[in-house]
């Protein structure tokens, strides 16, 4: 099946995006329009043939781009005139070698690479926090043997607001935009309705949260997305985008663009709504919850991030770091508070007990696939969370601490919906598979 059936099925509800991650794609590269191509990869790259050699939005990730220059020409052998960064992130820049190499060794004109100019800030922090961002990507993606980089291809031409760029004979229009990052570009491809719109849609529930990465911009990223439907020339009938799968259709477009700024929209209102009353962030946390009928559309899931993380990064934009409650504004060392609770229950048996029992709920109620109650066993699961940490830092080296603690959070990796999710529980289950000798 091809990506562009694959995304029609994926669409209109014949297929289950949970089964197809927007994240971790491959396959062949598919034409769009007539001289537009979309290649899946990690992260997708999307080209256009002009008549002074190709345009690139994104040039993928380093592991893939061999392979994404392969299938690129086996569609065009022509050279690579310019490639635009839609951000920094690793996955979309560093697919930029293998065009580099292919020209120097086909004595060819090196290609230009063009970016908004706060990519160049990001390459210099990423310079100062190279072994932080070794260990999230870790973490985040279980990639153990993974090493941040640190040199970059800093672009040859960078812009602020807006770019008028001609190669060849194609006209393309870029647009700065915060969403995901700050320094995101979509481009606009008017002769043939494509948008090019980078990790500002990704075919899930907006990346405006990711508990372990740097400031997001909810608000903003959906006045872009809203942005997008008044283009000149517009509304666009293609969206090619960083991770997920192509849109065809003026009003599969409208809606998808419409849907992720309106979802956007009404977290961010919910949370300012509280937040201006004076509300904890806890309370807002477990409070604010997007509109059903936007939650429930293919391209909303959460398989990625989730709602709640960006109620914190809204809380964090707004209001800082603090969270209205007292404890934590010059908090104890966990392991103090750890031991003193434990001493008070009687030691580390009774937590474990509990943790173990309601562990064994939650897998009987998955045997007997019973979601009626599914609230109350996240909330239990989240209390037992508590719990097991509490357990482990009363006693740093209790091998049955560890036993319970590395089943636990397998369970609750399990049970995650959200990549986000998923790889902070496995990685806690791994520390204490570690600590058992496993």
């Amino acid at each position: 099946m091809s990506v562009i059936e694959l995304a029609d099925k994926l669409f209109n509800g014949e297929m289950a995006i949970e089964d197809h991650h927007p994240l971790f794609m491959d396959g062949e590269i598919a034409p769009v329009t007539e001289s537009v191509a979309f290649v899946p990869s990690f992260a997708n790259v999307s080209v256009i043939k002009t008549s002074d050699g190709l345009f690139m939005v994104d040039t993928g990730s380093s592991v893939f781009a061999k392979q994404v220059q392969d299938l690129i020409h086996g569609w065009s052998k022509d050279r690579l005139n310019t490639a635009v960064y839609s951000h920094g992130h690793i996955d979309h820049v560093f697919g930029y070698t293998v065009w580099e190499d292919y020209a120097k060794d086909n004595n060819l004109e090196m290609p230009k690479f063009v970016s908004h100019e706060k990519v160049v800030d990001r390459f210099d922090r990423y310079k100062l926090t190279n072994g932080y961002n070794t260990v999230i990507n870790q973490r985040q993606f279980q990639f153990l043997n993974f090493v941040f980089p640190s040199e970059f291809r800093y672009p040859d031409v960078t812009y602020r607001d807006t770019l008028e760029l001609k190669v060849g004979d194609s006209n393309l229009a870029l647009y700065h935009a915060k969403g995901e990052t700050d320094d995101h570009t979509y481009t606009w491809f008017e002769k043939e309705k494509v948008l090019f719109c980078g990790d500002l849609f990704i075919w899930a529930s907006p990346n405006a949260g990711n508990p372990q990465k740097v400031q997001r911009y909810p608000m903003e990223w959906a006045k872009a997305l809203r942005s997008m439907l008044n283009l000149k020339g517009g509304p666009p009938e293609v969206i090619l985008s960083g991770h997920g799968f192509p849109i065809i259709g003026k009003e599969r477009v409208v809606a998808a663009l419409s849907d992720t700024a309106a979802y956007l929209e009404s977290i961010v209102t919910q949370s300012l709504e509280m937040m201006n009353r004076g509300v904890k962030l806890n309370d807002i946390i477990h409070s604010v919850k997007p509109p059903v009928e936007l939650s429930d559309k293919p391209y909303l899931k959460p398989v990625y991030d989730e709602p709640e993380f960006i109620v914190r990064n809204i809380w964090r934009l707004y209001g800082g770091w603090w969270d209205l409650d007292p404890s934590n504004l010059k908090p104890a060392k966990d392991q103090h508070v750890a031991t003193e609770l434990v001493s008070l229950i009687g030691g580390i048996d009774p937590v474990l007990n509990r943790v173990k029992q309601i562990l064994d709920n939650a897998k009987l109620q998955q045997i007997q696939n019973r979601s009626s109650n599914e609230d109350s066993i996240d909330d239990d699961l989240r209390v037992a969370s508590k719990l097991i940490e509490l357990a482990y830092n009363s006693d740093l080296d209790n091998l049955k601490v560890h036993d319970l603690r590395s089943e636990f959070y397998k369970v609750m990796s399990e049970r995650a919906t959200s990549t986000m999710s998923k790889g902070v529980y496995t990685a806690a289950s791994n520390d204490s598979k570690l600590k058992l000798g496993n």
